[in-house]
C-alpha cells in the first residue's frame, strides 16, 4: 500500500494538558514506499533458441511482453501481449501472442490459473490458432511443484485439437540480498498435440513422452522495480520420444543447449 507522506491530525482536548502545540500537525514518521506496484509489467529479452513445448522454432530471437493484472476483482485477471522476432534469416519467424488468465485461487493446497492464448504468425498468411491452459502450483517446502495442461483448438470445423502436459519442480537459492539461483527440471507428455490440425508437425501417432528439460537462471534485482535474469537450459528428447521426430524448421530435434537473458520492469 502507498501511504501519504504526512498526515494532518487535528487534536482537541478538554483540560490543561495536550500533546504537542495547539494548531500544529502531528507528522507521520512512516517511511515513504517508493515502489508502489500498479499491476503492470514490461519485459524484453534475447534467446539463442526459441523452444516451445520442446520444439525449436527459431534461433537468435528477441522478444517483448507487456501485461497488466486487475487484482481488485474477485478473481485477479491478467491480460497481455507477447511478440517475438527471429533474426535468423533461415526461418524469419514473427509471432504475436495475445493472452488472458484468471487466478482461480487455492484448492487442496494447489494454486490454479486458467488462461487462454491466441497465436498469430504475421508472415505466414494470417495463420493463427488458440490454446487453453491450466497452470498448477504448490510449494512442497523443499521444492515447488509446477504443472501445466494445455489444449489446442483447431478452429477447423469438427476437427479436434490435441493435449499437452508438463510437470516439474523448481528450487530457489538466495545468493545475496539481490541475487538468487533458480534451478528447475521436468518432463512433458503429449497426446495428439503435434498432429492436431493447427499444429500439423506429425501425421498422427504422437501420444507419448514429449521431452525433458533442465534450466538454471540467475534473477538479479537491479532495484525495487527492475530484474535482470540470465539463464541457461537443456532440452532433451531421447530416441522414440515425440520431439525427437519433429522438424520445427531445423531438421529432426535432438538435444538442445540454449541460453538467454530477460529484463523485467514492474510499474
Amino acid at each position: 500500500m502507498k501511504y501519504l507522506c504526512a498526515i494532518l491530525v487535528l487534536s482537541a482536548f478538554f483540560g490543561s494538558s495536550h500533546a504537542g502545540d495547539w494548531g500544529k500537525a502531528v507528522l507521520d514518521k512512516t517511511p515513504i514506499e517508493e515502489c508502489y506496484d500498479l499491476g503492470g509489467e514490461i519485459s524484453s529479452g534475447y534467446m539463442t533458441d526459441y523452444i516451445y513445448y520442446g520444439v525449436r522454432y527459431a534461433r537468435d530471437s528477441v522478444w517483448s511482453d507487456v501485461n497488466y493484472t486487475f487484482d481488485s476483482l474477485a478473481f485477479p485477471i491478467t491480460v497481455g501481449a507477447w511478440y517475438l522476432n527471429s533474426n535468423d534469416d533461415a526461418v524469419g519467424l514473427d509471432e504475436l501472442d495475445l493472452y488472458a488468465s484468471v487466478a482461480l485461487g487455492t484448492y487442496a493446497g494447489f494454486d490454479l490459473d486458467l488462461g487462454y492464448t491466441h497465436f498469430y504468425f504475421p508472415e505466414s498468411a494470417g495463420f493463427h490458432y488458440g490454446e487453453l491452459a491450466l497452470d498448477i502450483y504448490r510449494s512442497l517446502g523443499f521444492v515447488d511443484f509446477i504443472a501445466e495442461a494445455s489444449y489446442t483448438f483447431s478452429g477447423l470445423g469438427n476437427q479436434s485439437g490435441g493435449w499437452y502436459y508438463q510437470a516439474g519442480v523448481e528450487k530457489s537459492f538466495a545468493l545475496t540480498d539481490a541475487t538468487s539461483l533458480v534451478l528447475a527440471a521436468g518432463v512433458a507428455y503429449s497426446d495428439g498435440y503435434y498432429s492436431s490440425p493447427k499444429i500439423g508437425l506429425l501425421n498422427g501417432g504422437d501420444s507419448g513422452f514429449n521431452h525433458y528439460y533442465a534450466t538454471a537462471s540467475l534473477p538479479i534485482a537491479l532495484n525495487c522495480r527492475a530484474t535482470l535474469t540470465p539463464y541457461i537450459g537443456y532440452n532433451g528428447s531421447p530416441d522414440g520420444w515425440i520431439v525427437d521426430e519433429i522438424d520445427g524448421g531445423f531438421g529432426p530435434q535432438s538435444d538442445i543447449l540454449h541460453s538467454g537473458v530477460t529484463l523485467t520492469v514492474s510499474f
